[in-house]
C-alpha cells in the first residue's frame, strides 16, 4: 500500500473512529444506535481531523491538539448543545450545573472541566492517538492535501450548525449574549494559544538503533530511562478512572473541580517529564491513548445510555465496544512495534508530548 493510500486510510479511520470513542465506548449510545455515526462523524470525526492536519501540517505536537481540542469542547459544549449554561438539558433533571457553581458566570466548576476533559483528552486526544498507532509510519506526516483538508473544515461546520441547529430545535434554553461572547473569545485564545508554541525542530525518533545519534544531536532529549509503556498506559487508565468517577464527589462540591484541576496537573506533568526522556517511545504515546480508551469502555458498564435502551442491549453494546476497542489496540501495538523495528526511514517518530 502507498503513502497515500495509507493516509487516506488513516484519514478515513480517525474520521468515524472519534465519535465510536466519543459516545458509543463511553456508553451514551448502544450498538443499535450506530447509524446515528452519520450526524455525529462530521462534528467528530471531522473535529479530531481537522485538529490533528492542522497540528501536523504546523510541525506541532500534543500541546497543540490538547489546547485545540479544549477550543473544540467550549464550540461543542458553550454552541451546539450549551450544556456549560444550561441546568436542565433536554429536561433529563440531572443537575449538572449544581455541583460548584459560579453564579456571575453562569455555569458549574466540576461540568465545566469535566467537559474540557472529556473532549480534549478523549473524544480529540484519544481518538487521534489510536488512530495514528494504527498508521505509525505516517503518524507524523500530514494525511490530508489542501483539498481534502478543505473537505474536512466543511465538514465540521456542517455537523456544528446541524447539531446545533437540532439542540435549538428540541431544547428552549438560550444562552446569554454575554456567555456566547466570551465563550468565543475563549475559543480565539486556545486556538491562538496552540500556534503559539513553537514547531518541534526536528523529528526524535525513540527507538534503540537510533538512540545514540540524539544523544549527539544539537538539542538531545535527556538521556534517562523512561517507564515501560505498559505502565504509562495503566497510569493513564488510572488518571483518567479519577476524572470520571468524580460524580460521586458531588456531595464535596467544590472538592470535585479541585481533585480533576489536581489529577490535570499532576498528569500533564508527568507526561511532560517522562516524554523528554529519550527512552520514550511512539509506544508510549499509544500506551496512554489506550489506558484512555479502556477507561470509556469500563465506564460504560457503570451508567445507563442517554437513550431508551433494554438493559440486555446495553450490556451487549458495551461488551462490544469495550472488544473493538481491545482489538483496535491490540493491532496498534502491534503495528507500532513492527514499525520500531524497521529502518530509521521508516520508523515512527516519537517526540516529547511537551517539548
Amino acid at each position: 500500500m502507498s503513502h497515500r493510500q495509507r493516509s487516506i486510510l488513516a484519514a478515513i479511520t480517525l474520521f468515524f473512529l472519534a465519535p465510536i470513542v466519543a459516545e458509543f465506548l463511553l456508553g451514551d449510545f448502544p450498538a443499535t444506535w450506530l447509524p446515528l455515526i452519520i450526524v455525529l462523524a462530521p462534528m467528530y470525526g471531522g473535529g479530531a481531523l481537522l485538529i490533528r492536519e492542522l497540528t501536523r501540517r504546523s510541525g506541532r505536537g500534543w500541546p497543540t491538539i490538547l489546547l485545540l481540542g479544549v477550543a473544540y469542547a467550549i464550540i461543542e459544549e458553550a454552541f451546539t448543545t450549551q450544556t456549560l449554561f444550561n441546568p436542565d438539558i433536554f429536561g433529563m433533571h440531572m443537575h449538572l450545573l449544581s455541583h460548584g457553581w459560579i453564579p456571575a458566570l453562569g455555569i458549574g466548576a466540576w461540568w465545566t472541566l469535566f467537559m474540557l476533559n472529556v473532549h480534549a483528552f478523549w473524544s480529540i486526544g484519544v481518538s487521534i492517538a489510536l488512530t495514528e498507532g494504527l498508521y505509525p509510519s505516517r503518524a507524523r506526516t500530514p494525511w490530508l492535501g489542501n483539498i481534502g483538508l478543505s473537505v474536512a473544515a466543511v465538514l465540521v461546520a456542517i455537523g456544528v450548525v446541524y447539531n446545533t441547529w437540532y439542540t435549538f430545535h428540541h431544547d428552549p434554553f438560550r444562552a446569554t449574549q454575554a456567555q456566547f461572547i466570551v465563550s468565543a473569545l475563549l475559543v480565539v485564545v486556545f486556538a491562538a494559544a496552540a500556534f503559539l508554541i513553537s514547531p518541534a525542530s526536528r523529528d526524535l525518533s525513540a527507538p534503540a538503533a537510533t538512540l545514540a545519534t540524539l544523544a549527539q544531536s544539537d538539542s538531545p532529549r535527556q538521556p534517562l530511562p523512561a517507564p515501560p509503556a505498559f505502565i504509562t498506559g495503566v497510569a493513564a487508565f488510572l488518571f483518567g478512572a479519577a476524572i470520571m468517577l468524580s460524580p460521586i464527589l458531588w456531595k464535596w462540591n467544590w472538592g470535585a473541580p479541585a481533585l480533576m484541576l489536581g489529577i490535570d496537573l499532576v498528569f500533564l506533568l508527568g507526561l511532560g517529564l517522562f516524554s523528554e526522556r529519550s527512552a520514550w517511545t511512539p509506544l508510549h504515546t499509544l500506551s496512554v491513548g489506550a489506558g484512555g480508551a479502556l477507561v470509556y469502555g469500563v465506564h460504560a458498564f457503570m451508567q445507563p445510555p442517554i437513550v431508551p435502551c433494554s438493559k440486555s442491549i446495553a450490556l451487549a453494546s458495551h461488551a462490544l465496544f469495550l472488544v473493538l476497542a481491545l482489538a483496535v489496540i491490540a493491532i496498534a501495538v502491534h503495528r507500532t512495534r513492527s514499525a520500531m523495528l524497521l529502518g530509521p526511514q521508516e520508523q515512527p517518530p516519537a517526540q516529547p508530548l511537551f517539548p
